[in-house]
Parts: structure tokens; sequence; C-alpha cells
């Protein structure tokens, strides 16, 4: 077998091992094999008999010889139709790889029970069995169980996962813990313009993380003897940035102080989790954090992550563009509430059950039932702000929003260079959305949805928000390429077509 021969076999495994949602030690427990010897055998690196072929196409119902027979997903959506019923919020997506980067930390046994079956777990599963740890999932699926080897084999990291989330920036935290001296890829993930990982950086110099560029990668050196000896103040009251202060303070035996911290809600759950891991956290929720970090973590634990307020915003966009009455459950409303207040003074009419309190003992949860509404456009400008403000990743649902209300909406989208760029891509399904710089757009509406062809932006919400148009319009839309929508939502079509929608999945 030549070498091109068997680097193209082997992408063809990766790719119908991707969409089977395996991760490379599965597939190794199915052919009885090793995790190191599937990650040979998708880089390309590993002779196959042609009987070893014939045994992962089974293993993986796939004819794997037959190339491209895994295309891209679409989405054909017939529009129009009223939404009824009741719906679950799943679990975070950022909560979710937080705390797979977390699990660095552990030498223990992590259980992480209903985490999110989303691609950008996959992705950073993918990065973590390429390096040695094992990762099983329950027979229902639902759960994942997480054992880290003694030694990490970061030489073997699947890079081309690791390329595909900006999410491998959090194993910073941990790996300094580790190794004095390691590599880790160039973080990717949306295209949502300069990214700068500067803060991260700023943070972890205080824990002598020294990081300098490469071709390709970040090459970092630790000085041990360098601990934090006063607060660390975070320059941007960024969520990634915080978790990765805290899986640094984590290890660093005494108290580390961060003020300026991230209150948001996956910080939140890492924190919590944290405390089961033997963390004390004082001011969980607030700007300013106390860690008291410890030599070394080796525990059993399960953890529940807390439901996605995102998700449960999209579903509440869904139902307000289509002008139907559902009930999402098990909403995260301390995560909501801003986004709520701004709703009900245009005009939307909802209600709230009783709260009760997540899995994970801290999160706070409602039942909200939206009603069929007419809405006004807001008097003022719409914008995020860190937490408790509106948050970033829900500004794109107000776009679709306020092409539903009557009058001209401005958003605000300061903190992205191309995000606000993208929604333009509605004017395709008939809204008014004018492009005034690249952070900042007006909507008028109301908008007479029509159906279109659309090619799915490289962003995550401004792609969800199209969808939702889609659903709203008349006649036949398609939606091209959707990878990067499972990116952040686990069968979002399925569930929504399970509430009256009418969506269907197919490749070319």
């Amino acid at each position: 077998m030549t070498e091109t021969y068997a680097d193209r076999i082997g992408g063809l495994i990766r790719d119908a091992r991707k969409h089977r949602g395996l991760t490379q030690t599965q597939l190794a427990d199915v052919l009885g094999t090793s995790q190191s010897a599937v990650h040979r055998i998708e880089a390309g690196n590993q002779n196959l008999s042609l009987e070893m072929v014939n045994r992962i196409a089974e293993a993986l119902d796939s004819p794997i010889i037959s190339a491209g027979a895994h295309g891209p997903l679409h989405l054909r959506v017939q529009g129009g139709a009223k939404l009824q019923g009741s719906i679950e919020v799943r679990s975070s997506k950022n909560a979710a790889v937080a705390l797979l980067c977390a699990s660095l930390l552990n030498r223990g046994r992590t259980v992480i029970r209903g985490i999110a079956r989303i691609e950008e777990v996959n992705r950073i599963l993918e990065v973590l069995t390429s390096i040695g740890v094992r990762a099983v999932w329950s027979t229902d699926g639902a759960d994942l169980e997480l054992i880290r080897p003694d030694e990490l084999d970061l030489e073997s990291m699947d890079l081309e996962a690791a390329r595909r989330t900006r999410s491998v920036i959090m194993f910073l935290g941990p790996l300094l813990h580790s190794y004095s001296d390691f590599n880790l890829p160039y973080a990717g993930g949306c295209d949502l313009g300069a990214r700068t990982i500067e803060p991260h950086l700023q943070v972890l110099r205080r824990f002598g993380l020294d990081v300098v560029p490469t071709d390709g990668f970040y090459h970092c050196t630790v000085d041990e003897s360098v601990e934090p000896q006063r607060p660390i103040t975070l320059t941007e009251r960024g969520d990634t940035v915080t978790e990765n202060a805290l899986l640094a303070a984590a290890l660093s035996p005494g108290v580390t102080v961060l003020r300026n911290a991230s209150p948001n809600y996956m910080v939140q759950d890492l924190c919590v989790f944290l405390t089961h891991l033997g963390v004390e956290i004082d001011g969980i929720g607030t700007t300013t954090l106390h860690v008291h970090g410890v030599e070394s973590i080796n525990t059993d634990v399960e953890f529940a992550p807390s439901e996605d307020p995102i998700e449960a915003m999209s579903l509440l966009t869904a139902a307000i563009v289509t002008q139907s009455e559902i009930t999402i459950q098990r909403a995260p409303i301390e995560f909501l509430e801003i986004e709520l207040a701004i709703l009900e003074e245009m005009g939307l009419n909802f209600e709230m059950s009783e709260e009760y309190v997540a899995a994970n003992g801290h999160t706070r949860l409602v039942d909200l039932t939206v009603h069929p509404s007419h809405l006004k456009s807001p008097i003022d400008k719409i914008h995020p702000m860190p937490f408790p403000g509106l948050n970033i990743d829900n500004l794109p649902f107000f776009a679709v929003i306020a092409a539903t209300a009557e009058g001209k909406t401005v958003i605000h989208d300061w903190v992205y260079e191309n995000r606000a760029i993208y929604l333009t891509e509605l004017n395709r399904l008939g809204a008014r959305v004018q492009l005034l710089d690249p952070h900042r757009v007006i909507v008028e509406g109301p908008t007479r949805w029509r159906g279109t062809q659309v090619v799915c932006p490289p962003a995550l919400r401004p792609a969800v928000c199209i969808l939702l148009g889609m659903l709203a319009a008349r006649g036949e839309s398609v939606l091209r390429d959707v990878y990067v929508i499972n990116r952040g939502y686990e069968d979002l079509a399925n569930r929504l077509n399970a509430l009256g929608a009418n969506i269907e999945v197919f490749r070319d």
C-alpha cells in the first residue's frame, strides 16, 4: 500500500468514524485494538490488509473504499409551519468543552452526565483520546467517562481536530502543571475575525507559562518556580480566559485571587465542577474569585453540566419568528433575564413557572411558555455586555426577532469583527438588514419571509439565525453544509421537527 493510498484510506476512515459519532477509543474497542493504532491508521501511518479494511467498514457501517460517500450535510426546510408542544433545553455546549479540558486535571475517574453530543465535543474528545485519555460513552450515549493516563502522549495529538476548535486553547491551564515544555496547535473555531490569545497569555504568565508562536504551533515553556504573588486582574473579562485561569489556579497550591473574572454560565459550571474535585472557590457567580488550589487531584467524580441558555434563546426565537406557542423546559433563567426584559418591552407575551434547581445543584431553571405576539422595535439599540448583561452569543438572535418586529432596530455587535456581516444573509430570505460597519446593522421589520437557498456561514449563531428565518419563510429553503450548526447543537433539525417543523436532513 503506497503512502498516498494509505493517507486516503485513513482520511475516509476518520470521516466515517466522525459521521458515526465515535471517538478513536470507541472504534478501537469495537476492533479489539488500541486507540493509538486507530490514530496511526487515520494518519496514514499504518499498513492495512483488505481484511482489516473490511472489519473497519463493518464496524462503521460504511463502504470505506467508496470515496465521497459522506459529503457535507444540508437541510431542506418547508417553511410556514406552526410549532407547538414542549421541548427541553439540553446541556451547555460551552460548559461541556470546559469540563472536558478540566478532566485533564484529574488523575481519577471523571464522569460527565448528559453531556452534549455535538461536533465541538467530538473535536475535543478526538484530541483527548489521541493523547491517551480513555473516553467511554454509556450504553444510552448520555454519559461520558474519562480516565487520564499518568503520562499524556502529546506527540500523537490529533492536529486536525485540534485546529478545528478554539476550545483547545484551554489545554494550556492544565498542561502547564504537567509539562515544562510542550507544543499546542493554533486554535480554530468559528470565523469571527481576529481573536487574540494575549489575554490568556497575560494570565498564564503569572503561573510561569511562556508562549512563543512558531509555524502553526504555540511553543510553551514553564518556569515551575513562578507562582502568583498578588491578585491577578484579567485585562479582558472573557469566558475562556477565566476558565484557563481557573484551570491553572486549581493545581497551584495556596490562594489565587482572580479579579474581573467572567461570572458567565459556563464559568459557574466549571467552578462548581472544580469544587467537586476538592478545589475550594469563593465568589462563584461574581467577578472576584478566590481559588484555593491543591497539590494534586485524584478523585472519582460525577457531574452534570447545566442547561444551555443559548439553546434556550434559539428555541425562544423559533417560537417568535413562527408565531407559535411552545414551552421551553429547563431554561436557565439567570442567564436569560436581560434578554427576556428586552423582549417584554418589545411586546412578547410569555409565562414562567416557579424556579427549580438544575442537576448541578447550583443553576436556577424555569419552564418558559411563549405565546404568539405582535412585537415593536425597541427604543434603544441592542448590544451585548459581559454577564449579567445580554449574552454576546444571544445577540444574533435579536436580528431575526427584529426582522419580525414593527420598526427599525439597531444591533451593535462590538465584540467580533465579522459576525454582524453574516447577519446580512437574512436579506436572501426577505429581511431588510443594512450593514452600517463591521459591528453594526439596522434591521427593519416586519418581514415577509420567502424561501431560498443559502450556504451556511462559517459562524455558529448567524447560521442558526438563517435556519430560524427559513422556518418562517414561505415555500422551500435549503441551507447547505451545516457542519457549523452541528458544532453547537445536538440533532437540532429533528428536535424542531418534533415541534411541528418540516426539516429534511440530506446529502448531495
